[in-house]
Parts: structure tokens; C-alpha cells; sequence
């Protein structure tokens, strides 16, 4: 195997850059901080109760539809603390329109990326937690991208807000319909954003007018394995599901695809979400992206197959949506059928994941490197 090693990384971003903050918004905020900024614009603090009933129950932010409000507050408040986050760049729809992945431009000429993805029997949307990442992991677009810095509460609410827009104004085929899952899959490590992923799950679970009144249980939270986080989001009392990024059950190949195993090994971060899965009681989904003759090899399945026997998990396996230069590619279907089998035999539960959106750069930062690609073109 060592002349299909990958050259080791040398790269890792845990904390962003300081830049400008966007502008304060109503997701950013409590419903009591809420009452508070409504009071100190000269307004009745339960005006905060009816704009955020607009915002998260009825998913407008548009002053003429707030007929309950007087007319000469409505711009002000409006202005105040629904300022616009995202302005979309490019969307792109595939599987007969009811896979939608839409790049977002922030205040700041900053590139985000979330993907909406309707099922007969669910909807969910893949959101950005950071601009960018810092990880490093290679065969990822956006590790190579680097990290521009972190999203905001807000700016990642409103994310799953504008797809849940969309969804009830029948945009996406199959009728008006409501988001029934959140993944915080895309751009950028969650745990790295710590604080806004938390506050933003906060602002995705409350009932209305709170928040979005998503089910707790229906939101996964994705991380590379920074371990002190993981340990950190076990007290927080939400029954989220947590997905371990693994990509290699051997500390020798994953300290090269997943960086961050030089600082956390596989036994520390497995003993995390171990702990993890005894403290909330939820299966912990370990992601698994099969890369051809790097990772997909039958004794690396019996080793993770080992490492996972027993245990409250389930395997999520990938096959990799390359990206644009990269030598890396999905492995082979008789290697995953081959990798499933072996998992299979330790009584470990593992799906492939649907390879959706492949034809419109499916893949976290693929988007956002086109964009940057033919923009780069056009100043030539």
C-alpha cells in the first residue's frame, strides 16, 4: 500500500480567523434577549413574541406581510433584527428537482454551501457550519479550501429557514411540506463553531415562536473527533445524534485522511462517542468514505469491525464523491460490497449512503471551489 499513500497534511485551523461579525439577527438571540432589543427600539417587548412567530412559525421576513404589527414599526423592527444573511449565488437541482444545493454569498463576499434533499418519506437539509475548514482532511473540497472563519448562530439557522421557505411555498416537488431533519454536514467542522452550532441547535428545536420546532432526534451533528467538544455536547441535553467522522479504523492511514487523529487517536475519540451514546442513549453513526484502494480494504472492515462489535453504532459508508484535480475516487462496488460483508459479520448495522447530488457537485465545497474556479477565469 505505501505507493498509494497520500502525502501527509501539514495543515490544521482549529480556531478562525477574526473578521467583522455579520449584523445582529433575531436567530442570534434568546426570546428574552429578544424582548430586551425590541424594548430598547422604543417597542412593547411582547412585539419580539409576534416577529419571531413571523420568522420561525410563518418563515417571512418581509414587513408587509406582518399586518399584526403597526405599520410604523414594522420597517424599523424589521430592519433591526431581520437583516438579510444570505444572498444565493448559484442553485443547482437534480433527481427531478428534489435535490436543490444552493451556494450562499454572507455580508462579507464570504461562500456557504447547504443542500435540500426530499424523500418520499422526509425532508433534510445539510447545512455549513464555518466558511471554509480548517481540518485539512485531503480528499475533502472544502479542507483544502482552508478556513475563512466561522458562521454565525443566525447565518446557520437561516440556512435551514430559507429551505424550509421553499418547501412551504411548494417550490419543491411533491407539494408544501416541512423539514424533517437537519444534518450538520457541510462545510466547515461543527465542533471547531462550537457555541453557534449549539445556540443554532437551540434555535432549531424550540417550539414556535422560539424556534423552528425541529425534533431534537432529527438533527445529527458531525465532527471530525475533537474530543473535548464531544464530551462538552454530551451534558448539553439535547438528544442529538452524533456522527464520527472515522474514515480509517488505524491511526497509521487516518493521522494522514482526518488530521486531527495526531491529536485525538481513534481509541480516544471512540471512547468519546462511546460515552457520548451512554449519556443521551443515542446511536452514534460512524461515517465511513470508501476511497479506492486507500481505505476499503477487507482487513481494515475486520478491524473496524473489531473496534465497533457491541457497541451502540451503526455505519455510514460513503462512496467518495471525488473532487475536481483530485487522484482519489470511490472504491470499486465489489470492494464495498466486500467491506459490508465483513462489517456485517461482526452484527454491525451499515447502509451506503445515497449518492445524491453527484452530478451537481454534491460534495461539501465543491460549489464554492467551482465558483472560486470560474470567477478566477473571468479575471483572466
Amino acid at each position: 500500500m505505501p505507493g498509494n499513500r497520500p502525502p501527509a497534511p501539514v495543515r490544521l485551523t482549529l480556531t478562525a480567523p477574526r473578521r467583522a461579525k455579520p449584523p445582529r439577527h433575531l436567530a442570534d438571540l434568546t426570546m428574552a434577549e429578544r424582548r430586551d432589543a425590541v424594548a430598547e427600539l422604543g417597542e412593547r417587548p411582547f412585539r419580539a413574541d409576534q416577529l419571531s412567530r413571523h420568522y420561525f412559525g410563518r418563515l417571512t421576513a418581509s414587513p408587509e406581510q406582518m399586518t399584526d404589527l403597526p405599520g410604523g414599526s414594522r420597517d424599523r423592527l424589521v430592519s433591526a433584527l431581520l437583516p438579510p444573511l444570505l444572498t444565493p449565488v448559484r442553485e443547482l437541482a437534480c433527481d427531478g428537482g428534489t435535490t436543490r444545493k444552493t451556494l450562499w454569498r454572507l455580508f462579507d463576499g464570504a461562500l456557504v454551501e447547504s443542500v435540500l434533499m426530499r424523500y418520499p418519506d422526509r425532508t433534510t437539509i445539510c447545512v455549513s457550519s464555518q466558511a471554509g475548514c480548517g481540518m485539512n482532511c485531503p480528499f475533502c473540497a472544502t479542507g483544502q479550501a482552508g478556513l475563512t472563519r466561522n458562521l454565525s448562530t443566525a447565518e446557520i439557522v437561516e440556512q435551514v429557514v430559507a429551505g424550509a421557505r421553499s418547501l412551504a411555498k411548494g417550490e419543491v416537488p411533491g407539494g408544501p411540506g416541512r423539514i424533517s431533519n437537519v444534518v450538520f454536514m457541510g462545510m466547515g467542522e461543527p465542533m471547531a463553531n462550537y457555541k453557534a452550532v449549539v445556540a443554532a441547535i437551540r434555535r432549531l428545536t424550540s417550539p414556535v415562536p422560539e424556534g423552528l420546532g425541529i425534533s431534537a432526534r432529527g438533527i445529527t451533528v458531525s465532527t471530525v473527533g475533537l474530543v473535548p467538544a464531544i464530551e462538552r455536547l454530551a451534558q448539553e441535553g439535547l438528544p442529538v445524534t452524533l456522527a464520527v467522522s472515522l474514515h480509517a479504523p488505524d491511526d497509521e492511514l487516518r493521522d494522514t485522511l482526518v488530521p486531527i487523529n495526531t491529536r485525538w487517536k481513534v481509541a480516544e475519540v471512540l471512547d468519546a462517542a462511546w460515552n457520548y451514546a451512554a449519556v443521551t442513549k443515542r446511536r452514534v453513526s460512524i461515517e465511513y468514505a470508501l476511497i479506492r484502494d486507500i481505505n476499503d480494504q477487507e482487513w481494515r472492515a475486520d478491524l473496524l469491525g473489531r473496534l465497533l462489535q457491541g457497541r451502540l453504532a451503526h455505519v455510514n459508508l460513503i462512496p467518495l464523491n471525488p473532487t475536481p484535480g483530485s487522484p482519489w475516487t470511490a472504491s470499486r462496488p465489489r470492494d464495498e460490497r466486500a467491506f459490508v460483508r465483513r462489517l456485517e459479520s461482526y452484527g454491525i448495522p451499515v447502509t451506503v449512503r445515497d449518492t445524491r447530488g453527484r452530478e451537481i457537485d454534491g460534495a461539501c465545497g465543491q460549489l464554492a471551489a467551482r465558483d472560486r474556479e470560474d470567477r478566477k477565469a473571468g479575471a483572466r
